[in-house]
């Protein structure tokens, strides 16, 4: 009887122990989940990394010296023999010269977009937890940027700095910040007074406690998304400070300068001459996309 009993009495207690509970998501992971299901948004970031790619592995993967100039094969068409894309109006190979001027592009297009995440977030959450006075003095000072358009106040503190590539950081720097501060400022306004931050602060947690605890989770979000989406007009203003000769000197090969040089062979070579401007375009497409996808990705309530 008693080897007929344990066996129910062993599998009654199975029955009546507790399901183990499935782990739910966390909001990051279902944003990625979300976001690798977005074959648009996935062959941007496939895009934005052969870029990166170019950037880190171009000076290696050259098939030529990019500043090797011959007037004997000065604006050959695509297609010639040992140029696939041509040369310049030096004679220089445009593959060559496109594949290592992605590194500088890139650079000049992303490195003022960082910078104005950190010193704009850092503004914009300061005065969104502060409020009152502090806000007030912040946000009317950041205003004043507004009045004039991006790119007229990056061309005016590019002619104020001078030419040159840290002058060009600098300038669209400036540009950017207030832009990501007022984002910033807008998202923590809205986190401040909600319940957990009420919470905190009735528990006697300092402010840094609670914004570094508390808030950036919350803020940091958005404000990222949103820079994301400034790197294609950080792009196309440095190219446009090259092109006016107020970012990076000849010889260096940038595709803003390559575009003003060629400039007057686009009419002998329309081809050539258009090359650096479709890198930009597809370039600017693509971090515009991503940004996009990220948005959608992290904004998804379901």
């Amino acid at each position: 009887m008693a080897s007929t009993t344990a066996p129910s009495s062993s599998a009654s207690a199975i029955a009546d122990s507790p399901a183990p509970a499935l782990r739910s998501r966390g909001y990051w992971t279902a944003a990625l989940v979300r976001f690798t299901r977005d074959p648009v948004a996935m062959g941007a970031a496939l895009v934005v990394l052969l870029l990166i790619g170019l950037a880190v592995l171009g000076p290696w993967i050259a098939p030529t010296d990019p500043y090797a100039a011959s007037m004997l094969k000065r604006l050959k068409p695509i297609g010639t023999e040992g140029l696939p894309l041509g040369s310049d109006e030096l004679g220089r190979d445009m593959l060559s010269r496109l594949i290592v001027g992605a590194r500088l592009s890139l650079f000049i297009g992303i490195t003022p977009v960082v910078c104005a995440f950190v010193l704009g977030s850092v503004i914009g959450i300061v005065a969104g937890y502060a409020g009152g006075i502090t806000n007030t003095a912040i946000m009317r000072t950041i205003d004043v940027f507004y009045a004039f358009p991006s790119v007229l106040l990056a061309i005016a503190l590019s002619g104020v700095l001078g030419a040159g590539v840290v002058n060009s950081l600098i300038s669209l720097t400036i540009v950017f910040i207030p832009q990501i501060a007022r984002v910033a400022e807008s998202v923590t306004t809205q986190v401040r007074n909600r319940d957990y931050v009420e919470a905190a602060r009735a528990s006697g947690a300092n402010p840094f406690t609670i914004v570094r605890v508390h808030v950036l989770g919350n803020v940091l979000g958005p404000i990222f998304v949103y820079a994301t989406s400034l790197i294609a007009v950080s792009m196309i203003l440095a190219s446009g400070l090259s092109f006016l000769g107020l970012g990076v000197k000849p010889p260096e090969p940038e595709w803003g300068l390559m575009l003003n040089t060629l400039r007057t062979a686009i009419y002998v070579q329309p081809w050539v001459a258009a090359l650096p401007g479709l890198m930009i375009f597809a370039t600017s497409i693509s971090f515009n996309i991503l940004s996009d996808g990220l948005r959608s990705a992290m904004d998804n309530k379901g």
